[in-house]
């Protein structure tokens, strides 16, 4: 069968979509994958074949002169979003003007430069299925425009699908002449346009693609949801030559994601006061820090390297704990292994996924507004020295690598399209 990716220009988000592309492909389907123009150059580095879609808008551009408008957007949830994790945020009027809002600033100026260029070419090349990240709408816009199956494949926790059932909850409850919906009537217009109906899968798609375990999801009742194995993929990477040799003591990692000083204006912490107190413990400390962020460091003690990256899959199993940001693809990479973690979140669902990881007994977790160099410290010590954690993350990568691998679900993606597909 034909298969169409459709994400929007971001790295991070676009790196889950990869293992599914290729197991996809090797399994004999047709695999392309479609993004802003700019873009194609990262999915053609993954090995895939990209389709250039319509012109290049880049919306953090929007908030370049508007830094604290940009900071604003990194804590926590958007509306109305943040009614995932506020139930006192789980009203009619949050939600129906929190759409409304996340529609005009965020989802139609990323899907707009997309739609039309991609329902053409949906309608030409005639996939068979459309698979989209949970903020290309483009995706399902172009799916129902061309007669395709089409199904969400999830980044983290499934909060778009959790947010959206609530609100309908909280619709069939208003009078018809108060019952708005932003998003289908956004929506609406599309479908005039391209004349198909307006149906509730254009916001949730016809089933999920998850790759977490239940242990780290939260799951929207009423979607159908199909599970798989995580698989890591963080793009080019390359071995160290010291990381081909076992380390002389207990070695922690320590990371902060890329996103943190590649969109925003830094770290959420003193990473320096952290580097140098962790160095007090007895173990050798791995730190990827952006090499413009390094000079303000300091004398390193010699228990600790820094380096700018290091493909995280191939350090954290050598490590007896880490330290990150429960950013999701760090913790479900990490969590393959039987690996204790401290979660220091402060961004989008870092806090859920900390919180999960911690209530599992395979980790810590402590906001970053609350996150010393001592209290990290002593957390790292517990990590290394109490038994139960590295029990529990025992336990924990036993359940994500006995879910389906990627390749496990083609089969089961062939028969939903059959389902759904409509030729």
């Amino acid at each position: 069968m034909r298969v169409l990716f459709a994400v929007n220009p971001e790295k991070t988000i676009f790196q889950y979509l990869v293992p599914m592309a290729w197991a996809l492909r090797t399994a004999g389907h047709e695999v392309r994958v479609a993004s802003q123009p700019a873009f194609a150059q990262v999915i053609t580095q993954a090995g895939l074949t990209a389709v250039p879609m319509g012109s290049d808008r880049n919306p953090w551009r929007v908030t370049t002169h508007r830094r604290h408008t940009r900071e604003s957007m990194r804590a926590g949830f958007m509306i109305p979003y943040d009614a995932f994790d506020d139930p006192a945020k789980a009203t009619w009027d949050h939600l129906s003007s929190g759409y409304a809002e996340a529609i005009r600033m965020w989802h139609k100026p990323q899907n707009f430069p997309m739609i039309a260029a991609l329902v053409e070419y949906a309608r030409y090349w005639k996939p068979d299925l459309v698979i989209w990240e949970p903020m290309t709408f483009a995706g399902s816009i172009a799916a129902k425009a061309c007669g395709a199956a089409h199904a969400r494949l999830l980044f983290g926790l499934d909060v778009f699908g959790g947010v959206r059932q609530t609100f309908l909850d909280l619709h069939r409850q208003q009078p018809p002449d108060h019952a708005t919906d932003p998003l289908m009537t956004w929506f609406d217009g599309y479908a005039r346009r391209y004349g198909f109906d307006l149906t509730e899968d254009l916001a949730t798609g016809h089933f999920t693609i998850d790759q977490f375990p239940a242990t780290l999801q939260t799951e929207a009742p009423g979607l159908h949801y199909l599970r798989m194995q995580y698989i890591p993929y963080g793009g080019p990477a390359t071995i160290p030559e010291w990381l081909t040799k076992p380390p002389t003591r207990p070695r922690v990692a320590l990371t902060m994601g890329l996103s943190a000083t590649e969109i925003y204006d830094g770290y959420t912490l003193d990473i320096g006061d952290l580097i140098h107190t962790l160095a007090e413990l007895d173990i050798e400390l791995v730190a990827t820090i952006a090499e413009h962020e390094q000079p303000a460091l300091g004398t390193l003690p010699p228990n600790v390297r820094v380096v700018p990256y290091v493909p995280w899959h191939a350090l954290a199993p050598t490590c007896a704990a880490v330290i990150h940001h429960a950013g999701a693809a760090t913790l479900a990479t990490t969590s393959r292994h039987p690996v204790p973690q401290l979660a220091l979140h402060y961004h989008f669902d870092q806090p859920q996924l900390a919180h999960k990881l911690a209530t599992h007994g395979a980790g810590l977790q402590i906001h970053t507004s609350n996150a010393t160099g001592p209290t990290v410290r002593d957390a790292v010590h517990r990590l290394l020295t109490e038994p139960h954690f590295h029990t529990r993350a025992t336990d924990l990568a036993h359940e994500i690598t006995t879910l389906p691998s990627p390749n496990q679900i083609v089969p089961h993606l062939e028969t939903l399209t059959a389902h759904h597909h409509t030729p």
